[in-house]
């Protein structure tokens, strides 16, 4: 090396450099023109409140006193942290619109790495303080209040809760193939969602591939093999009303052709043309079966996040803290509404057949015994033969 380089390389390491802004300048008005200044102002009006974040301002505030002390970061000499209210402002927008990490961190004047930090750590601290209160795990007699409700909602006796799964949709991982690729065309994983009669979830199972069906992503979740094994404190059968002389029958859950027909798990007659018993029951069935799309739809309709394909990660946890969200509004604030005549009467649509159904006899008998009870005097409803 020349000399005149060497002077030039120890001139440029002499040299001051320009130093790299800890926070941007478009970020340090965030409190006088940032977003969570008209939060602040929403305050004096509940009902646009609840519209911005799909939450009262009790059910805010309550949230808060939640998840405050875990979402709670440190200030340090460099900078000030966002505080818990702001963090968990931004996670529920997020959320109730499905904007982008770049929306949001424009609208709320942070940086979009925050963004990305502060929506997975809230929504885990969102699930993590409300699935013990909200969704607590069954037991004996949870599950028997939860058939008390389908029985006198939904005519259906000695069902424990209805299942489906939902495809989330998202933005295909790397290096993942088809295995998140389903039917519909799109990459999705599935939400597994055990309902009650109240549009309240119960068990959910998050993460399963898109291309596995809802009776493969039931197969294979925790939940899936409990029912298997016997494990899930189900209570021990009891003869449907009024209808003694059919003997003690199982505690069922009430699934579509998608299922497999087992002793706890009653799926519909498939075919189109079915003797009238069978309509009948694939009616009963199916009446009580749709609060689980029921609740897919109020999920939805709240959280706007399942309206756009979602491209950040982990979508599990995004997905559970709805699901407790969900739970956490209609538990506690929302009243008992009645039963309309279009949730009496449902349409009924053909079932296809999906796959093998290689039942056991048990099974079989299981939902012969309710098809006979649904067209006997004991469980018939007036309406079901005019609508089948």
């Amino acid at each position: 090396m020349t000399m005149f380089k060497r002077k030039a390389l120890a001139l440029a390491l002499l040299a001051p450099r320009k130093k790299r802004l800890w926070v941007h300048d478009t970020l340090l008005s965030r409190e006088q023109l940032g977003e969570f200044r008209l939060v602040k102002e929403l305050r004096c009006h509940s009902d646009r409140f609840q519209v911005y974040f799909r939450l009262s301002m009790e059910q805010f505030d309550s949230l808060l006193s939640r998840v405050g002390p875990s979402i709670t970061k440190m200030r340090t000499n460099y900078r000030e942290s966002i505080p818990p209210t702001q963090r968990l402002a931004i996670c529920l927008r997020y959320l109730a619109t499905g904007d982008s990490y770049t929306t949001i961190a424009s609208s709320y004047r942070v940086g979009i790495s925050t963004v990305a930090e502060i929506v997975p750590d809230v929504s885990k601290a969102i699930w993590d303080s409300l699935v013990h209160e909200y969704l607590p795990v069954p037991t004996t007699s949870l599950w028997q209040e939860i058939a008390l409700g389908f029985k006198e909602r939904w005519n259906f006796p000695n069902c424990v809760a209805a299942m489906d799964g939902k495809h989330v949709v998202i933005q295909a991982p790397h290096n993942s193939g088809s295995q998140y690729f389903n039917y519909k065309g799109t990459y999705s994983i599935v939400l597994l969602a055990v309902v009650d009669a109240r549009y309240l979830f119960r068990v959910v199972d998050v993460g399963a591939f898109g291309r596995s069906s809802d009776g493969g992503t039931l197969a294979a979740s925790t939940f899936g093999e409990a029912l298997r094994e016997g494990r899930l404190d189900l209570p021990e059968d009891s003869p449907l009303p009024g209808a003694d002389h059919l003997g003690p029958m199982p505690h069922v859950f009430v699934g579509d052709e998608a299922f497999p027909l087992r002793r706890n798990v009653l799926r519909p007659y498939p075919g189109r043309n079915l003797s009238q018993p069978k309509r009948i029951f694939n009616y009963r069935l199916s009446r009580a079966r749709r609060v689980v799309e029921n609740a897919f739809g109020i999920l939805a309709a709240q959280w706007r996040i399942y309206h756009r394909v979602i491209g950040v990660c982990p979508v599990n946890v995004i997905v559970k803290a709805t699901v407790a969200l969900h739970n956490f509004q209609r538990w506690n604030y929302l009243p008992e509404a009645p039963i309309s005549q279009e949730e009496k009467i449902p349409s009924l649509q053909p079932v296809r057949r999906v796959g093998a159904n290689n039942s056991t006899q048990e099974a079989i008998a299981v939902r012969e015994a309710f098809k006979s009870y649904f067209c006997s005097a004991a469980g018939g409803v007036p309406w079901q033969y005019t609508t089948v």
